[in-house]
């Protein structure tokens, strides 16, 4: 960020430098290696890790841009039959589908009373209707995500602003748990134009539309992207994707979907 930008910096951007997403759970709770083929659908790590590539091996984005392959300078907007593919990592986040809406002001803080908190999730489109809990960061850098025992749970980063609020609310879910698909299996079906509706705490609801999708790798995860300053409302929805690694029990790939609020009542 700019140094003008330093006092405007929200916890979510003050975390950037030292944020990992999720990845901490990734092994918990399955069987051995060998017996995986006869297990139930891994367990995914949450919202990814951004691991940085062995040294002296080329990371994804270079591999990608060595070959036939360019990464676009915009992220998709996904849709039936579209390949989801990474953008480039300084692409900004997409445009708004539709006209934008002014933010919710930021609630001022006030003796006995609890700030807002967003409580639950809907996404028509992939039948999502979900709580949403809470998660934080470690002291290591790294995003909790909902609990294995809870897969319909999802996890809003208390770093970030509340939905509605100016700036990029963080929401991330599983993909997978040991008893079969999580709250986020078909979030890569969703595509520009599809509607997500987040309820707060303080009775207001607000509706995000969705302006772009992307699978990115972890080894060249945008987090600019992603938690960076914005100047409108804005939502983002992380999981995981691409290959499942016996391994290391982790998926290769992230699926994150970019929304803008474009409507609020109460």
């Amino acid at each position: 960020m700019e140094e003008q930008q330093q006092e405007e910096r929200t916890p979510t951007q003050r975390a950037l430098p030292g944020l990992l997403i999720a990845g901490s759970l990734g092994g918990i709770g399955l069987v051995m290696v060998s017996l995986l083929s006869l297990a139930p659908p891994p367990v995914d790590d949450g919202s990814g890790k951004p691991l940085a590539a062995p040294q002296g091996a080329p990371s994804t984005l270079e591999m990608s841009n060595a070959g036939a392959f360019i990464l676009p300078p915009t992220v998709g907007p996904g849709g039936k039959n579209v390949p989801l593919t990474p953008a480039r990592l300084d692409a900004p986040p997409p445009l708004a589908a539709v006209p934008v809406v002014p933010s919710i002001p930021k609630a001022k803080a006030k003796t006995g009373k609890t700030a807002p908190k967003p409580t639950r999730i809907k996404i028509p489109k992939i039948k999502v209707n979900a709580p949403i809990g809470a998660v934080t960061v470690s002291k290591k850098g790294v995003l909790g995500t909902p609990p294995l025992s809870k897969p319909n749970q999802t996890g809003w980063y208390k770093g970030s602003p509340v939905p509605g609020e100016t700036g990029p609310a963080i929401v991330n879910g599983h993909v997978s748990t040991r008893s079969g698909p999580a709250v986020f299996d078909r979030l890569r079906e969703l595509a520009k134009g599809d509607q997500i509706y987040v309820y707060r705490s303080d009775g207001k609801v607000t509706r995000f539309t969705v302006s772009g999708i992307e699978q990115a790798s972890k080894n060249s995860f945008p987090t600019k992207r992603v938690y960076g300053n914005t100047s409108n409302s804005q939502l983002r929805l992380i999981t995981c994707g691409g290959v499942y690694n016996k391994t290391t029990h982790h998926y290769t790939d992230n699926i994150v979907v970019y929304a803008t609020l474009s409507k609020k009542k109460g």
